[in-house]
Parts: structure tokens; C-alpha cells; sequence
């Protein structure tokens, strides 16, 4: 028995414990919403904005990780255009766009990823439907001029010590901001 009150002794309380009931409550409360067709509705509405998006980059000769989308997100290889994620991350950070950098094949790791990605619940959740989409690429593709011009003058190695204080400098990031709406 000594040796079974040890090992209980040091697992219970402090490391075992049950479902809170915020937690509970939590879950309970999201099932229920996802229940509704009001769910299902805006739910298919972001997929379709997804589409849209994925779309309206692919006219604009941006290069997709896997050619479209088939859910809420869009991943976007930056590799072609010689940008880095994180850099672009920033930029649009800047800009009151909000998306992440993503590894995507073909990285060396993921500290300077070649990708990020957008995802469409937010906006749509502000009422976005397809067609504003259509402006939401363009926003984005002023961001990777932005970053294009910024990282070719900075690099992307220097990020932290000379990049971010460059890109703050841009009046481009201002205009976008006036332009988006954004700022």
C-alpha cells in the first residue's frame, strides 16, 4: 500500500482534475449556435467569400499554395514574388490587415516563411460579402507592393534592426491606409 499512496499522493488533486463548468457551459453554448441555420448560412457565406478571395488573387496573378480553397482560408505563396512572410505580415499589420505568415512547402523552416495566410470569417462577420473581396485583394496586393519596394531596399535578413523602422517611415503604408479605409 506504500507505494500506491505515494504515487496517489502525487497525482491527485494537483494533477488530476475534472471538466470546469465554464468549460462545459462554453461548449454547450457553441454547440447549440453551430446548431442554427443562421450558423450554416454565414458559414457557407465564408466559404464563399474564401472562393472569392482565392479567385480575385489567382485574376491578379498571385500564386495560391494549393490553386484555390475549399474552406474559410487562402494560403499564398509570397516565394514567387521574393517576399518574405513575416515582411509582409508587418506591412499589412501596418496597414490594419490582419493575417499570418505560414511555412509552406518548400521552406527551409519557419522562421522566415515564404506564405500567409488570409482567412475570411472576420470580415465576413463585418457583413463582406464576394464582390468586397474584390477590393480586400487589392489591399492586399498594395501591401506586397509595399513590402516589395521596403524589402529590396532593407532586405529581409536586417528585419528587426533596420526593417521595421523603414516600413514605419513609408508614406505608401499611410496612403493604403487612406485608401482601405482602414486607418
Amino acid at each position: 500500500m506504500g507505494l500506491f499512496s505515494n504515487i496517489l499522493q502525487e497525482v491527485h488533486p494537483s494533477l488530476q482534475g475534472g471538466p470546469h463548468n465554464n468549460h462545459i457551459a462554453a461548449l454547450a453554448i457553441a454547440l447549440k449556435q453551430v446548431a442554427t441555420t443562421e450558423y450554416k448560412a454565414y458559414m457557407q457565406q465564408v466559404r464563399k467569400n474564401a472562393q472569392a478571395l482565392a479567385s480575385a488573387l489567382l485574376r491578379r496573378k498571385c500564386r495560391l499554395v494549393t490553386g484555390g480553397t475549399d474552406n474559410h482560408l487562402v494560403l499564398w505563396d509570397l516565394t514567387t514574388w521574393g517576399l518574405a512572410g513575416k515582411c509582409y505580415e508587418k506591412v499589412c499589420e501596418m496597414c490594419q490587415i490582419t493575417l499570418n505568415k505560414s511555412a509552406i512547402f518548400g521552406d527551409n523552416g519557419a522562421i522566415c516563411p515564404g506564405g500567409v495566410r488570409i482567412g475570411t470569417p472576420a470580415m465576413t462577420s463585418r457583413g463582406c460579402l464576394e464582390a468586397d473581396f474584390e477590393k480586400i485583394a487589392d489591399f492586399l496586393l498594395k501591401a506586397s507592393h509595399i513590402t516589395t519596394v521596403v524589402q529590396r531596399e532593407h532586405g529581409k535578413k536586417d528585419f528587426l534592426k533596420g526593417w521595421m523602422p523603414a516600413v514605419s517611415n513609408e508614406s505608401n503604408v499611410q496612403n493604403v491606409e487612406m485608401v482601405s479605409g482602414f486607418g
